[in-house]
């Protein structure tokens, strides 16, 4: 039997367990030209939220009382297309499912002896492939200047930081807890972190950031990125990648108009997807998995296991449960 979750209704605020809906049919064939596929690791990303809301953003919404999908790393246990094979671990953007039939369509192949598998998922994958692009091509960190990491001590965040450090940087990471801080400084080499849950980030930026910000890569959005703004230097780059303080917002925030900032640091600031560098993502897999067999990029991982845990993994992304990458085990990589 397959297993898989729907979305059935929208949620207003945080979400929760009732917007979700466990279920089970029989496991799918395959027509000509077809994948099956069985799950392994299953990623959940706070960018999923804005698709739950209904709204068309730079990608379509999730429908109601539909498959809900998302990055999948699994193995082939069925094949009708001949660029997979059976057994071959893929990775591509599948269902919450124990199993997902695809066209191979945006499947690409993960070779299990050059980094562990779930990595197809966070370093080596989506998250690393935002950090990598975002940093480099519109942050474009040089030697000796200042790099602050909002949401630092997530998927992404945790990248853009070591990245950063490769280029000869000053990184400053803010988080919401002593341990996420404690793990980028001392295994990541953060030259500096705030607890923005219990220090003043505009006096702590001041004392950790002391010849100002060259380069902000902004997860979070809100009052944080409020005080950054404050401190940028002249033509520092703002790298727009999320505001995850404000996905469950049932209204419009408002806050500090920041163009006077950026008029008078005649500072660029820009947002983007990664989606946008898609021609490029064989350069990117190709450079941060030399990365991370060289020891220069590490990783984390949180691992909940079960198909079954997934709303509640995805939820704990929003109360910043978290250190590094959140997946979802679905099911053991020797016993497929």
């Amino acid at each position: 039997m397959n297993r898989e979750f729907l979305l059935v209704n929208r949620p207003s605020g945080m979400p929760t367990d009732e917007n979700f809906q466990l279920r089970t049919s029989p496991i799918p064939g395959i027509s000509d030209g077809e994948v099956l596929v069985q799950t392994i690791y299953l990623s959940v990303d706070p960018y999923m939220r804005g698709r739950m809301s209904g709204i068309k953003t730079y990608t379509s919404p999730f429908e109601l009382n539909k498959v809900l999908t998302a990055g999948v790393v699994g193995r082939v246990i069925d094949s009708k297309n001949n660029e997979f094979q059976m057994g071959e671990i893929v990775e591509g953007r599948l269902n919450w499912a124990d199993y997902s039939v695809t066209s191979g369509k945006g499947l690409r192949k993960v070779d299990p002896n050059l980094a562990p598998i779930s990595t197809a998922l966070g370093v080596v994958g989506m998250p690393g492939l935002t950090a990598y692009f975002g940093l480099l091509d519109i942050g474009k960190p040089k030697e000796g200047e200042t790099v602050v990491v909002s949401g630092s001590a997530g998927a992404v965040g945790t990248v853009v930081g070591q990245i950063a450090k490769i280029y000869g940087c000053r990184v400053v990471g803010i988080t919401g807890s002593d341990e996420k801080n404690a793990y980028l400084k001392n295994e990541l080499d953060f030259d500096a972190t705030i607890n923005y849950k219990k220090e003043n980030v505009k006096e702590a930026l001041k004392e950790k950031s002391p010849n100002g910000v060259d380069v902000y890569f902004d997860n979070v959005g809100g009052e944080i990125s409020d005080a950054v703004m404050r401190l940028l230097n002249f033509q520092a780059r703002i790298v727009v990648c999320g505001v995850i303080s404000e996905y469950n917002n049932t209204e419009a925030a408002y806050g500090p108009r920041i163009q006077r900032f950026l008029l008078n640091r005649s500072a660029l600031m820009k947002a983007y997807i990664v989606s946008d560098y898609y021609e490029r993502f064989n350069e990117g897999y190709e450079q941060l998995g030399k990365w991370v067999k060289e020891g220069k990029l590490t990783y984390r991982e949180n691992i909940i296991d079960g198909l079954e845990n997934a709303p509640q993994a995805f939820i704990g992304l929003f109360h910043g449960e978290n250190i590094g990458k959140q997946l979802v085990k679905v099911c053991e990589e020797d016993k497929l």
